[in-house]
């Protein structure tokens, strides 16, 4: 029976769950399917424990010696997908038994477009939820006695930060309007209608404006929590630490909301307000906080974080300056498949 989904990896924010994220693909998951794996820059060992597994398990690894966009990463091996479906998922995401047929059924079943999990965060794992379907469109607001036509992104999550248990007789399958990149099943198709993943979204929107796009060409979304997965934000190992700055840099994340707000032609009111307010906050969660926390005993040091708040904002500058390339730059992709190494040369798609 031939494969009717691909299955894509590709990094998150760190490389350092890589094991047991694909091992829990490949205990969990039953029916059957082919799967690309981007690696994209990963530390050596990360890299040799790819190698070894691809040919192992016979899976297609793609490996760059650049640091990826999500997005960037998707559409290489988007690029190379065959199948009648595309499941996207990141690679710090474990999955449960019969997680991939809940997906295929609900497709199967909805004719839907994309589908995605009840997503859950964190340890213990699978007990609390970060996203069972959402809501996503732009509302116009034009205010009385006024010409002006305001368009404003509306966002929400279903049930975030609940426990699965208190709220588990409320999830059902729900046709909605946004999905996550954490994991998502996708109907091939859909990429005839509305082109390739936007690479100019370098680190934040890029699921909203992918299911916005869904929706506009007349495409479905459906969450079916009878499938369930956990992504498992942090701790982060040294190795992570250039990966960490990077896809978290202050100049992804504006040139991400500005490109964002730029082609959905939206109004920079508080939506945008907001999230320009929080520039570097993951950076301070994953770095700058535990680290502090660290050398101080274990205790909150407020003055201590202000200051590495403010050096954490030089570093990531330089960081980013680094390793970041600029658009025209080609990246050597080494395609590894079973008894088989070749080398190919790829431009970063435009």
């Amino acid at each position: 029976m031939s494969p009717k989904v691909t299955i894509v990896v590709s990094p998150r924010e760190r490389f350092s769950y890589t094991r047991e994220s694909l091992e829990s693909i490949y205990q969990h998951t039953e029916t059957p399917f082919n799967l690309i794996y981007v690696d994209g820059n990963s530390p050596e060992p990360i890299q040799k424990y790819l190698e070894n597994q691809a040919q192992k398990k016979g899976f297609q690894l793609l490996r760059t010696e650049a640091y990826l966009s999500p997005n960037e990463a998707r559409n290489f091996a988007l690029d190379r997908t065959e199948t009648e479906y595309v499941l996207f998922i990141d690679n710090d995401v474990v999955v449960t038994p019969g997680w991939l047929d809940r997906l295929l059924e609900c497709a199967a079943e909805t004719k839907a477009s994309v589908v995605c999990p009840l997503t859950c965060i964190g340890n213990p794992l699978h007990e609390t939820i970060h996203l069972a379907g959402g809501e996503a469109r732009i509302v116009l607001e034009q205010k009385p006695g006024k010409t002006k036509v305001k368009r404003k992104v509306h966002e929400k999550h279903h049930f975030v930060n609940r426990p699965v248990a208190e709220v588990r007789e409320q999830l059902h399958r729900n046709q909605c309007e946004f999905a996550e990149f954490h994991c998502m099943l996708v109907r091939t198709e859909i990429f005839t209608r509305i082109g390739k993943l936007d690479e100019k979204l370098l680190s934040t929107r890029e699921h909203i404006d992918f299911c916005m796009s869904v929706t506009n060409a007349g495409g479905t979304i459906y969450c079916e929590p009878a499938s369930v997965v956990t992504y498992v934000p942090g701790p982060l190992q040294w190795s992570d630490f250039t990966f960490f700055m990077l896809r978290w840099s202050d100049a992804w994340e504006v040139a991400s909301l500005e490109h964002f707000r730029d082609k959905w032609n939206l109004t920079e009111d508080k939506y945008f307000k907001k999230r320009y307010s929080r520039l570097g906050q993951r950076r301070h969660q994953g770095i700058v906080r535990p680290f502090v926390r660290k050398i101080a005993f274990g205790n909150r040091n407020p003055f201590l974080e202000k200051i590495l708040i403010s050096v954490d904002r030089i570093l990531n500058r330089y960081i980013t300056s680094r390793f970041d390339r600029a658009d025209d730059v080609p990246v050597k992709i080494k395609v590894i498949k079973p008894e088989e190494v070749r080398v190919l040369e790829a431009a970063s798609s435009s």
